[in-house]
C-alpha cells in the first residue's frame, strides 16, 4: 500500500527565482526554469546536500553544526503573498523580496501542508515539503527598500503564511507555467503533540 496519497490538488508554478549570495542580499533573481539536482537549484545560495544548522533547529543542534539540507528551497503561494500584502496595507508583495525559490498558485492553506507531502511536476521532478518556513526579520530590509517602513510590518503579517521549505527527492526541470501535483502522507495526525 502506498504511503503517499495522490490528491486532486494541482498547483501552477507562477514564479521561480534564486538567491545567488545570501550574505549580500536575500533578494531572489527571477528565472524562467530551474534544473533540480539532489542539492537543489544550481546557483542558489540555499542549495547543497548539507548546510550549517540555524536557529530553527537549535533545540537539536548547536548553531553551525553540519546537518542534511532539508531547506534547499523556499516555496510560497500566490494566495498567501496576497494575504500578507493585504495585512501590511500594500498592493503587492513580490516573491523575490522574501527570498523565495518558487511561487505556486492553487493550493489552499499552503503553509500548513503536512510535512513529508510531495509536490511532483509533469516530468516527475519531486520536492519533499520539510516544514513551515517561519516568519522572520530577514525580508524586512529588501521590503523597506521598495517601500520605507513596509518591511517592519512583514514578520507579523507573514505569521502562518510564509510558505514551506523543501528538498529535492527526484531530479528534473521546473519551469514557470508548469504544474505540480500534491501527494500527502497516508497517516493520521499525531494526537499527542
Amino acid at each position: 500500500m502506498p504511503a503517499l496519497k495522490p490528491t486532486e490538488h494541482v498547483a501552477t508554478i507562477r514564479w521561480l527565482g534564486r538567491v545567488p549570495d545570501r550574505a549580500t542580499s536575500l533578494v531572489a533573481i527571477p528565472i524562467q526554469s530551474a534544473q533540480l539536482s539532489f542539492g537543489g537549484f544550481q546557483g542558489e545560495a540555499h542549495a547543497g546536500l548539507t548546510r550549517p544548522s540555524c536557529s530553527r533547529v537549535r533545540a537539536l543542534h548547536a548553531v553551525g553544526t553540519e546537518i542534511a539540507n532539508t531547506r534547499q528551497l523556499s516555496i510560497v503561494s500566490v494566495e498567501e503573498l496576497e494575504a500578507i500584502a493585504h495585512a501590511m496595507g500594500i498592493d503587492r508583495l513580490a516573491p523575490s523580496l522574501v527570498g523565495a525559490s518558487m511561487m505556486l498558485e492553487g493550493l489552499p492553506d499552503f503553509t500548513h501542508l503536512p510535512p513529508s507531502s510531495r509536490l511532483q511536476s509533469e516530468d516527475g521532478a519531486t520536492l519533499v515539503v520539510d516544514m513551515e518556513n517561519r516568519s522572520c526579520h530577514l525580508p524586512a530590509a529588501p521590503i523597506n527598500e521598495e517601500g520605507p517602513g513596509n518591511g517592519d510590518l512583514f514578520r507579523a503579517a507573514a505569521n502562518g503564511r510564509r510558505g514551506v521549505t523543501a528538498w529535492v527527492e527526484r531530479q528534473g526541470e521546473l519551469r514557470v507555467g508548469g504544474t505540480m501535483r500534491l501527494f500527502v502522507p497516508d497517516q493520521p495526525t499525531w494526537q499527542n503533540a
